[in-house]
């Protein structure tokens, strides 16, 4: 069988990371799938060797010059590899896509869809031809000049700033004013120029409320602090000397000027709520100058074809394409405009077909991508890959099965199908037990994570693995463990929601079964998301009181975004007396810098540093806990204030991260490292995966029990001290829940996770599965958005959405246990269940 395969990739001696010093040999022009559990390795040999390996060669190909634009990753530790091509990566998208990102421009058909307007669009008579950036609003020639081509503006209205209109002035009915000493100060100026502080804003006349609100005028007038309004009046006859002078601020001109003015993350944080978005009425949210929007093509503007789904957009360029509409009279008068039509409308129809195959025919051009998963950005850089029609390649992929449906698997693996045989080499990090069983050839990294990984267990044909003892992959691609059956447990109550309308969902009614598993699966695109992440947590919120903690905006448009939460309608029916928390545990990251990290996050380092602070030398030189922390300046490493390393600038060559030569990567200073707890001092201790810290911690309650429920949903080979940086999706997520899980469950707590397997190998999602019906048993419920089928059998409930995606979706298919989902026959997913190979 090895003898089928055109060459091999050797490598020789790899240590990046926790890989053993392994040798293993690589088939070229095959599909090869790298496996085992999460933090055996697999990510280390693929892409911090293979890829980072390849990419050096690349690299030292082109001019310095060119070097600089790349993103280099670093050199990777390996004593040779032999027979590699070059190599593309298509890995997890781990950062926040910027909001002006778009289908459209991922998959470059936008830049196509511009050209074909700039050359074959039908002009108004006498306007003059416009260049393909005129139709661009990320460029200064064509975003509209009021809202900066983001199609909304953002301001602060009446309803915004008084939130409250039975309350007074005097009672802060005006919001948006800030609080303590200046707001005070613009209600006394009120009462100085004479206006009512002390009846109820509603009950004021318009004119008042608006010069308040809305004036541009700052007059400045004598202040009389803490007189009432009738001793502020005579004191004014009396021309008595003042507190001092102030200057009047309408609510309108604070909240502007300071969301645009401050330094102050927390000011501009609390007047963005106060901010309200509309489309923008220049170019009425289409982004867009007019002269641009004027231009049109088979009767739509730019940004009307724009908003058409992937299907719609090739069902309406096929005719075009086939040069059709361009017969006419009009083809006669002008033969090149008929001929770049037909040129430009076949190949956007030949690359719009790669991402119908790949199941994405629901989205259109003009999506945001912050708004898509990682499984649907990977496929649209994966479908730009299939049309580029390169050779002799090798595609490294992280997880590509990652959100997909198994249906939309299928899809994926044609496209893998159509790279291989164009003569490309594909090396696949995955989980999915559908994608492990289509591979060509094998590479098994294991037994176990973290320091107990980092060996080649296996590499071969697929076959060949089911002999491998040591392999937790086998036990589940051959299906040699055995399944302990479980009665579906009955629904407490249900949670009933009315009328949800947000993107795909149209009015529906969906009852959601509380004191037990519910898992909601579908197709890529179908709504499980829109219905679960966002209508059901939103509206359950609004029902508890409690306000949703956004994630740490890093610009003023993110903010803004965040403020905007898009048009949801809908309410509860029913249920709520079952519920009294909400927990959303979601996959964004725990922390933005890498001096956030897992021990600052779960709680876990301020037990430890307590610890520090009560040994004997630290109270004998009054060191309290503080002093251990590496972000307080007492304690850190002086040169390199508390990161570890230092950045050495090379300029063409991949900038490289040293250790800091002061304190050799420990963080603290001389004087906070000779402290010790049982002979490890605090930076060692950062240092232990969470295997080792619970072992060496046994004794200490609070300490082991979090370090417990780490391990328990399958992070024991993470180190305390990985900065958050340098964690996936599905990591943070887990982490989440460990801290959750360590709180004392009060039950009656709604927990809602979306994909909480991604990432994980099967054994791992045992694991995970076990913590989740121990919330269950606990008084609790657990909703789930997953694909996995492993977790979809494994449910209590199932609720099926579908059954296509995009305009074909948003409708609950089936609601019942999964045995009886399993027969529905408009289910997409009941032939997966039937299978039942945990796949």
């Amino acid at each position: 069988m090895p003898n089928d395969f055109e060459g091999y990739v050797r490598v020789r001696g790899a240590r990046e990371h926790n890989l053993q010093n392994v040798d293993v040999d690589i088939p070229r022009n095959a599909l090869v799938v790298f496996t085992g559990v999460s933090g055996s390795g697999k990510s280390s040999l693929a892409f911090g060797t293979l890829y980072a390996e390849a990419q050096r060669r690349y690299l030292e190909s082109v001019s310095p010059y060119a070097r600089r634009l790349f993103h280099q990753m670093p050199v990777p530790e390996v004593d040779a590899v032999d027979g590699l091509p070059p190599a593309v990566a298509l890995q997890q998208q781990r950062g926040t896509p910027t909001t002006r990102s778009s289908v459209g421009s991922v998959s470059t058909l936008s830049n196509s869809l511009r050209m074909l307007y700039s050359r074959a669009g039908d002009y108004p008579r006498g306007q003059e031809l416009l260049y393909a950036e005129s139709f661009s609003p990320n460029t200064p020639q064509g975003a509209c000049p009021q809202c900066h081509g983001l199609g909304r503006i953002y301001d602060a209205t009446e309803q915004s700033m008084v939130p409250d209109p039975g309350l007074t002035i005097r009672e802060r009915a005006v919001a948006a004013w800030p609080t303590a000493w200046h707001g005070q100060n613009l209600r006394d100026i009120l009462v100085t120029l004479g206006y009512d502080v002390d009846t109820p804003w509603r009950e004021l006349p318009k004119k008042v409320r608006d010069w308040i609100l809305f004036t541009d005028e700052q007059p400045t007038v004598p202040v009389y602090a803490g007189l009432t309004p009738a001793e502020t009046r005579r004191a004014l006859k009396r021309k008595e000397t003042p507190s001092y002078q102030g200057t009047f601020t309408g609510a309108r001109k604070y909240v502007l000027q300071t969301f645009a003015g401050t330094e102050s993350p927390l000011m501009k944080k609390r007047v963005a709520q106060y901010l309200v978005s509309m489309d923008c009425p220049l170019c009425e949210g289409k982004r867009l100058r007019r002269e641009a929007l004027s231009v049109r093509f088979a009767g739509y503007d730019i940004t009307e074809i724009s908003r058409l789904s992937l299907r719609q957009l090739a069902q309406l360029l096929q005719p075009y394409a086939q040069g059709k509409p361009a017969r006419g009279k009009d083809a006669r008068r002008h033969p090149e405009k008929a001929l770049v039509t037909e040129r430009i409308c076949a190949d956007l129809l030949a690359r719009l077909h790669v991402l119908l195959d790949l199941g994405l025919g629901y989205l259109n051009l003009e999506r945001g991508t912050p708004t898509l998963s990682p499984g649907e950005l990977q496929r649209l850089r994966l479908a730009t890959q299939v049309r580029s029609s390169l050779f002799g390649v090798v595609y490294v992929l992280d997880e590509p099965s990652a959100g997909l449906h198994p249906a939309d698997t299928e899809a994926l693996l044609r496209a893998l199908e159509r790279l291989k045989a164009a003569g490309n080499s594909l090396f696949v990090v995955e989980h999915a037990l559908e994608v492990i069983r289509r591979a060509d050839w094998i590479v098994d990294v294991g037994p176990q994570a973290g320091q107990n990984g980092g060996r080649i267990l296996y590499s071969g044909v697929p076959a060949g693995l089911a002999k491998v003892e040591a392999s937790r992959t086998a036990q589940y691609l051959f299906d040699t463990t055995p399944r302990a059956t479980r009665t579906p447990r009955a629904p407490a109550d249900w949670l009933r929601l009315r009328a949800v309308t947000r993107h795909n969902l149209q009015a529906l009614d969906a009852d959601f079964p509380l004191g037990v598993l519910a898992a909601v699966s579908g197709v890529s695109g179908s709504g499980k998301s829109s219905l679960v992440s966002q209508a059901l947590v939103q509206l359950v919120q609004a029902q508890l009181g409690q306000t949703p903690v956004p994630e740490a905006a890093t610009s003023s448009e993110e903010l803004l975004e965040q403020t905007d939460g898009g048009e949801l309608h809908g309410r509860i029916a029913g249920g709520m007396a079952s519920v009294r928390r909400l927990v959303q545990v979601d996959q964004k990251p725990i922390g933005r810098t890498p001096r956030s990290n897992l021990a600052t996050y779960t709680g876990l380092f301020d037990h430890v540093r307590k610890l520090f602070a009560a040994t004997r030398m630290a109270r004998a030189r009054r060191y309290d806990a503080g002093r251990f922390s590496f972000n307080v300046a007492k304690g850190r490493c002086p040169h390199c204030s508390g990161e570890g390393f230092v950045m050495v600038e090379l300029l063409f060559l991949p900038s490289v991260y040293a250790p800091c030569p002061e304190c050799a990567g420990a963080r603290y200073n001389p004087e906070t490292l000779a402290v010790r707890y049982r002979e490890h001092n605090i930076a060692e201790v950062l240092a232990m995966t969470v295997d080792a810290a619970w072992a060496f911690f046994e004794d200490v309650a609070p300490l082991r029990q979090a370090l417990e429920t780490l391990r328990a949903v399958g992070l024991g080979y993470l180190r305390l001290g990985q900065p958050a940086t340098e964690l996936s999706g599905g990591e943070a997520q887990r982490i989440k829940l460990a801290t959750e899980l360590q709180r004392a469950s009060r039950g009656d707590t709604l927990y809602v996770l979306d994909e909480p397997t991604t990432g994980l190998h099967p054994a791992d999602i045992d694991l995970l599965l076990r913590q989740l019906h121990g919330l269950v048993d606990a008084g609790n419920s657990v909703i789930v958005v997953e694909h996995n089928v492993q977790v979809l059998a494994d449910a209590d409930w199932l609720i099926d959405v579908g059954p296509g995606a995009g305009e074909e979706g948003g409708r609950i298919v089936a609601s019942a246990p999964p045995a009886e989902v399993a027969a529905h026959p408009d289910s997409r997913t009941a032939p997966y269940l039937r299978q039942g190979d945990g796949a």
